[in-house]
């Protein structure tokens, strides 16, 4: 026979401080694993939608960014004019960009990170969907000015409208702000590509953006750049690219909201432990009663397991609470792929909020296990003496 689950209702109403201090306890830990975790999926989300499934991304045979890329100006027109690369009336859909890095304090702090600056052409707008300028003006072609992401300007200091930075002895002016939809380009700074090039006396870019006429083109085109032993070239589709950075990117992060999660789960099972054997040594005369009852050592461990779990989902709810204010809120990191700041948002998904409640039963279910074995294992006579 089952215990009723109004028993075990009733039993966690009593004792409502061992409840609330049980609940706190592991709502705490299931708070850092969801903010932790959050941070790691912003970035994936960021990464994910930053490629356009139509777009090439062509780099040195052997790189891994387009930090460590370069592609020849020779090359260039090879690539631009090859079949099955789109075109917009006579000109070619194709963008020959160049990478560049600078290092800016953080608002607020004295320590900073470096920033991505790149070097853009007319074409990289076109594409590049979900960009638009949010504030003052396109940058002219040729001169020594910029646009920033609205989310770089809130995070680094001297980087609004009407500030300089200096790249190589040539400052540059920032004239306008623009907003990408929440991709990876809102980690950047955009300035003319000939410009950056005459900065940097640099004669080759980082990297070539192609626009393909079709998916059906996408992997013939690919395999024609990096087969061909002249170019020395690889292309791979954008959205590849920027999957291809999610682990270096996230890994990091997961690794560290696992590790800490981990041991603060190890403590909140032994402070859950140390709860229910108090329980169980307070409720001897009551165990005994209920094996008198005629209710089977099995009901009663899975009374008491259910009492854990019901305990561990409550913080769960208080570790949701704590981290759901959290989303959506911009924030930033070190990219590890090209060791400069990437700006994301917080995201606390439905599926991170799944992973917390199997992660906080869990902590209720191992918490429990052996004080509700031991529970079950008193003998009626000692528990009716007790």
């Amino acid at each position: 026979m089952a215990l009723p689950l109004k028993y075990n209702i009733r039993n966690l109403t009593v004792r409502k401080g061992t409840t609330l201090a049980t609940a706190l306890t592991i709502g705490l830990t299931v708070g850092v694993y969801l903010m932790v975790m959050a941070l790691a999926r912003g970035i994936d989300l960021t990464l994910e939608t930053s490629g356009e499934p139509l777009n090439l991304i062509v780099l040195r045979q052997g790189s891994t960014a387009e930090l460590n890329s370069n592609v020849e100006r020779d090359k260039l027109n090879t690539l631009m004019f090859l079949e099955g690369v789109a075109r917009e009336g006579d000109q070619p859909l194709a963008s020959p960009e160049m990478i560049n890095l600078i290092y800016r304090a953080r608002k607020g702090m004295s320590q900073g990170s470096n920033i991505t600056i790149r070097g853009v052409g007319p074409m990289s707008t076109r594409l590049r969907s979900g960009f638009k300028i949010a504030a003052g003006r396109m940058y002219e072609t040729g001169l020594a000015e910029a646009i920033v992401s609205t989310r770089i300007a809130e995070r680094f200091q001297g980087l609004d409208i009407g500030d300089k930075f200096r790249i190589q002895g040539t400052d540059y002016t920032i004239v306008g702000k623009f907003d990408a939809g929440g991709k990876a380009f809102e980690s950047e700074v955009w300035v003319d590509a000939n410009s950056l090039a005459s900065t940097t006396r640099r004669d080759s870019f980082s990297s070539v953006l192609l626009r393909v006429n079709n998916q059906s083109e996408m992997d013939s085109l690919a395999k024609r750049i990096s087969d061909d032993q002249r170019l020395q070239l690889k292309a791979v589709s954008e959205k590849q690219f920027y999957e291809d950075q999610q682990g270096a990117a996230s890994g990091v992060l997961k690794g560290l909201g696992v590790f800490v999660s981990l041991i603060m789960s190890v403590g909140a099972a032994f402070a859950g432990m140390n709860t229910m054997y108090a329980t169980v040594s307070r409720r001897t005369r009551e165990i005994g009663t209920l094996r008198v009852l005629g209710f089977k050592r099995r009901s009663i461990l899975t009374a008491f397991v259910l009492e854990s779990i019901a305990m561990a989902m409550g913080g769960v709810a208080i570790g949701i609470v704590l981290a759901l204010p959290l989303n959506f809120i911009s924030t930033g990191t070190a990219n590890f792929t090209n060791f400069s700041e990437i700006a994301f948002n917080f995201r606390v998904t439905p599926d991170l909020m799944l992973s917390a409640l199997i992660f906080g039963a869990g902590i209720g279910l191992f918490g429990s296990l052996l004080p509700s074995i031991r529970a079950s294992r008193f003998k009626i006579v000692d528990s009716l003496r007790a």
